[in-house]
């Protein structure tokens, strides 16, 4: 796609000569870069210092909802950040007209939306670097995870419940070379059905006692005690994990919207300084903070 840039001629009168792409790709890929760069070493210095809230071990599921609310809040502002420097590399690093700006309000108001859609571009760009990534540490994750997984014996209650499972399955003297893989998958199958409305129904309880019973070697009252509070303390955990994806969901999105506005808002003060020109008059309050840049 291209248009006819606008230049100026000795009297005045602008003319349209050059024809020049609408996006320049070397500047969005270059701000997408920067931006999921940075953003990848703020997730991590977050993660650090304890700003997770998408851990399913025993410890983090107990974390209170203001951490929770604080990581999510974290996530949202090192998006602004970070969607922002890219977003004003790509327009500042953008080429082309950009003289007239002061003269032409017409021009003017096409070179911003053209910065604009570069810092778009590069936000959108930045999100699918991130989203892949994560796509490949994911699969690798599974990759490496345990050959039960791969005979298909595994549930989605692991790693979610696997505290839960190691405490109603364990036993004083464990014989040597057991697996128990189906039997842990086939209670991890039961345990989950304890955050449902109707929670653990009487027959699944039952069976889930005798087996606790048959493996563990308890007496009946023991393997039923510890089943209840295997039963309990599964829907305590699975309810902190509905509420920990639940904030980390609502942060991803509002921290993607509003990462790609603050990608827009960039490119055009990238774009404003790249030509020496004043901040429009919408983001005269951020230019209270910047020194103001004229052309000489």
């Amino acid at each position: 796609m291209t248009i006819e840039a606008a230049t100026l001629v000795e009297d005045g009168v602008p003319t349209f000569t050059d024809d020049v792409r609408y996006l320049r790709w070397t500047p969005i890929i270059a701000g997408a870069l920067v931006a999921a760069a940075f953003a990848f070493t703020l997730v991590t210095f977050g993660v650090t210092i304890g700003l997770g809230i998408s851990s399913t071990s025993p410890t983090w599921r107990d974390a209170s909802a203001a951490l929770s609310l604080l990581s999510g809040l974290f996530l949202i502002l090192q998006a602004i950040v970070s969607f922002g420097l890219g977003g004003y590399i790509a327009g500042r690093t953008r080429g082309d007209v950009g003289a007239v700006r002061n003269d032409l309000g017409a021009a003017a108001n096409s070179e911003e939306t053209r910065d604009g859609l570069h810092g778009l571009t590069a936000w959108a760009l930045a999100v699918l670097i991130g989203a892949g990534l994560t796509a490949i540490v994911s699969a690798a994750a599974v990759n490496r995870s345990s050959p039960s997984f791969a005979m298909g014996n595994r549930t989605s209650a692991e790693p979610l419940l696997s505290y839960e499972l190691d405490r109603l399955l364990r036993q004083p003297r464990r014989p040597p070379n057991v697996d128990m893989s189906v039997e842990r998958a086939e209670a991890g199958r039961i345990l989950m059905t304890s955050s449902s409305h109707s929670g653990v129904n009487a027959d699944d309880r039952t069976y889930l006692i005798q087996q606790v019973q048959t493996l563990t070697g308890l007496s009946a009252g023991d393997a039923e005690r510890r089943t209840d509070q295997a039963i309990a303390s599964s829907r305590t955990a699975i309810a902190h994990a509905r509420r920990s994806t639940i904030i980390l969901a609502f942060s991803l999105a509002v921290a993607a919207l509003l990462g790609a506005v603050s990608a827009w808002a960039a490119a055009v003060a990238g774009g404003r300084h790249r030509d020496g020109a004043p901040l429009p008059e919408w983001m005269a309050f951020a230019d209270r903070f910047e020194p103001r840049i004229t052309a000489r």
